[in-house]
């Protein structure tokens, strides 16, 4: 199961340095990302084809193919007044993938017999139905829940690129809703420090842009039946960027929030916020969060759930030992029902828990290199005496001078989590 989410942080991994290039038409991107996913070999595709809609004849002409797929004359058209087809279609603008048994004669013949189909693009409104403006369709050898998962990611994040790159022509036209975005993000944030019983926690984000998808809050929640207080700590990433990624980032706040008053559990909150991304956010649905909360038992016990976040790191100084708090379950949005496990872990006096996000071990120097998880251990060994300030702004200091002369960057965002000595 682990390695399942493993696979799906790699792929959205290599796709969004994949779309962080330069493309000159949204053709070229699509091209570039099915040429990238078959030559891999990882994600079980063996070829792919790129369908593109024409209003004019209300049809989709093939437009591309790659890899080991049956060969189609280019050009080649299917009409979406079909009966048949049309019904397709409507499933496909519902569901973005599906999977099913080929019906077209021609592409029978062709030796088609299955097929995959997943929506990309904006999707276009006519009078006959919803249409996307692309329809990418991969091959495989089995169409697996790893396959469908893969092209799912494919598809939103190639959607987001896609929008990315026709809004850069409008950026000028929107500067003043960035401006009032940046405030609105700020003033999500919570105050960097705060305490709770023998915690000391410090939080801080730094947005590559004006606006990013970064996130992080401390909830602090009362149970109205013993008045047990805890304090819940949140962080998150969108996996868009900008303003859309803003938005995204003011939408789970809320409703973390409002799922804390009403006193759910913790696995039970995710769950209903997965649903509710898939269905609000039809192209930016891809969020990653780490939720933990600290309670005042003796022991000191933190309950967590990790939904495909970068896997939170604790330092254990009397041990001098790390532990990895590792996904409990995969990406918010990435499906509409996702169920999400409760794990725990103790904090004993001196220990640390950093939670971050990837523009922190994702983080690159001139020569590509990523600066890496060990890396990020060494210097919560290094620092672990400071207080929890000081830790977090040593951990940026050094990431900084590391990737001082990069081209890429990203939002970076850290909480630290210490327990009084």
């Amino acid at each position: 199961m682990k390695e399942k989410y493993s696979n799906q942080r790699r792929l959205y991994r290599l796709l969004e340095k994949m779309t962080n290039r330069h493309y000159s038409k949204p053709l070229d991107l699509i091209i570039s990302i099915i040429n990238e996913v078959t030559d891999n070999g990882e994600y079980e595709m063996l070829g792919g084809r790129v369908w593109k809609f024409d209003i004019k004849t209300f049809s989709y002409i093939l437009t591309y193919q790659y890899g080991k797929v049956k060969s189609i004359p280019n050009n080649f058209a299917i009409s979406v007044l079909d009966d048949e087809v049309n019904e397709t279609l409507k499933r496909l603008s519902k569901k973005r993938t599906i999977m099913q048994d080929e019906t077209n004669k021609v592409l029978i013949e062709s030796g088609i017999n299955h097929y995959s189909l997943t929506g990309v693009g904006d999707i276009i409104r006519t009078s006959h139905g919803s249409f996307y403006e692309y329809a990418l369709g991969f091959n495989a050898e089995n169409f697996t829940d790893i396959f469908y998962e893969s092209i799912s990611i494919i598809s939103s994040v190639c959607t987001v690129s896609l929008r990315n790159l026709n809004a850069e022509s409008e950026k000028k036209k929107i500067n003043k809703d960035y401006e009032q975005a940046k405030i609105i993000q700020q003033n999500l944030l919570p105050e960097h420090y705060t305490e709770f019983l023998d915690y000391e926690v410090f939080g801080v984000c730094v947005p590559d842009s004006d606006v990013g998808g970064d996130y992080f809050d401390y909830i602090r929640n009362t149970n109205s039946l013993d008045d047990e207080e805890t304090l819940s700590i949140v962080i998150s990433d969108a996996a868009s960027k900008g303003l859309p990624a803003a938005i995204q980032s003011l939408f789970v706040s809320g409703a973390l929030r409002m799922g804390m008053k009403l006193g759910s559990r913790i696995s039970n909150i995710l769950g209903l916020l997965n649903t509710l991304i898939f269905k609000t956010f039809p192209y930016e649905r891809f969020v990653t969060l780490f939720m933990c909360e600290l309670t005042r038992s003796e022991n000191r016990l933190i309950l967590y759930a990790n939904a495909g976040h970068c896997t939170p790191i604790k330092y254990s100084a009397k041990k001098d030992k790390f532990t990895e708090l590792k996904p409990t379950g995969g990406l918010l949005g990435i499906l509409e029902h996702q169920k999400f496990g409760l794990e725990n872990t103790r904090m004993d006096k001196g220990d640390i828990l950093l939670l971050y996000t990837d523009g922190l071990n994702e983080a690159q120097n001139e020569f590509e290199e990523f600066y890496g998880e060990e890396k990020l251990k060494d210097l919560m060994k290094k620092f672990h005496n400071l207080p929890t300030k000081e830790i977090a702004y040593n951990i940026l200091n050094e990431i900084n001078v590391f990737s001082a002369n990069s081209k890429y960057s990203d939002d970076m965002t850290l909480v630290v989590i210490k327990r009084k000595s």
